[in-house]
């Protein structure tokens, strides 16, 4: 029996749709956003930058829910989308003010660190289109039941930023099950989201109640312990033999909590420098854990979107497969690789990874 029940792909118009807020990047490369003269820019965000990771690289058909105010920062935004082969007839366009006193675009300053020093994000996201959205916005019944669609991805970033998107979340993951739809999340704990709203005790109200309608969730020990309050001792930022049991401990406690959950996945980092980290990644499914290749002292060049990464290789791997070894390989060398590139989206080839999930490694392809 398959780990999930996945729909058909000739059922569905959609392999994935994503729920979230996409922010302009402004990135000022090696520099610091404080001295920065210029910028290159891009777009992300932490579900859409799965939807685009299955689309560019691995050729799935993928859709983008969010919200954009209709100007030019809006329309830049959305070239990026289509760039990345991302459909956006999903999309819902705010008319804009002028000014941004009642909807704006978000914009995320992101630098990328380099050894001691680590990366740095400020966000700008305040009255964003896409965190004004609303129950009611999108007809589901219509995108899951009429459309199809294998797969909903979303998580808790975009749950956090305002009441209103945590109840547009709970109602996408809801009406998702009752089609039939995969939902995966990813808990994503952000503390400068969650802290004017109530904290963890906020974030953990939200993630409990959507976490009753998820198939696949995502995290990190501190997105466990945050997001959902299940406290582990011995975990810290070592890729060891401690931290992996006292995982495994955590995660079928996690799983006894939640039933509904049928596949549970982390990446296993250790953060040595901004430019050198260990790299890993486990899986929970079917009452077994499956751990992929280990990458010691991976040189990274951004680590922004290594976890969304990891998402979008494990989903592949799930839909592609079924098999929760080839997925959280697959994640795993998705994730390290999409670190290699500037930018929050993936800049590889399905081939590339491919090549890495077989062992292969960095000489060079002439």
């Amino acid at each position: 029996m398959a780990v999930l029940d996945i729909k058909p792909a000739a059922a569905c118009r959609y392999d994935l749709v994503s729920l979230g807020e996409i922010m302009l990047r402004l990135d000022p490369g090696e520099g610091r956003v404080r001295t920065a003269r210029e910028f290159k820019v891009w777009e992300g965000g932490g579900e859409y930058n799965v939807a685009r990771g299955l689309r560019r690289c691995f050729g799935l058909r993928t859709g983008v829910v969010t919200a954009f105010a209709d100007n030019e920062i809006g329309r830049l935004l959305e070239d990026f989308i289509l760039q990345g082969g991302v459909d956006t007839s999903l999309i819902r366009w705010v008319g804009y003010d002028g000014v941004g006193r009642e909807v704006r675009n978000g914009l995320n300053f992101t630098e990328r660190g380099f050894g001691i020093r680590g990366a740095v994000g400020v966000p700008d996201r305040g009255l964003t289109a896409a965190s004004q959205m609303k129950p009611g916005d999108i007809n589901w019944d219509d995108l899951f039941g009429n459309k199809g669609v294998r797969w909903l991805h979303t998580g808790g970033i975009y749950a956090a930023l305002s009441k209103t998107a945590a109840a547009l979340t709970e109602e996408a993951v809801r009406a998702a099950q009752r089609h039939g739809t995969i939902v995966s999340y990813d808990l994503n704990y952000r503390p400068s989201l969650w802290k004017a709203i109530g904290g963890k005790a906020k974030a953990q109200e939200v993630n409990k109640r959507i976490a009753e309608n998820v198939d696949v969730i995502v995290g990190n020990e501190e997105d466990f312990t945050a997001c959902l309050g299940f406290e582990v001792e011995g975990v810290d930022e070592n890729i060891s033999a401690i931290k992996v049991d006292k995982f495994k401990s955590m995660i079928q406690t996690v799983v006894g909590a939640f039933p509904t959950f049928k596949v549970t996945a982390t990446t296993l980092r250790v953060v040595k420098t901004a430019s050198v980290n260990d790299w890993g990644a486990i899986c929970w499914a079917d009452g077994n854990f499956y751990e992929s290749r280990h990458f010691p002292d991976l040189e990274i060049l951004d680590r922004v979107g290594g976890g969304d990464s990891f998402a979008s290789g494990l989903i592949y791997g799930f839909l592609t497969y079924g098999d929760p070894d080839k997925a959280v390989n697959f994640g795993a060398a998705h994730g390290a690789l999409a670190m290699t590139t500037p930018g929050d989206t993936s800049m590889v080839a399905l081939e590339d990874v491919e090549k890495i999930v077989g062992g292969g490694g960095a000489r060079v392809v002439r």
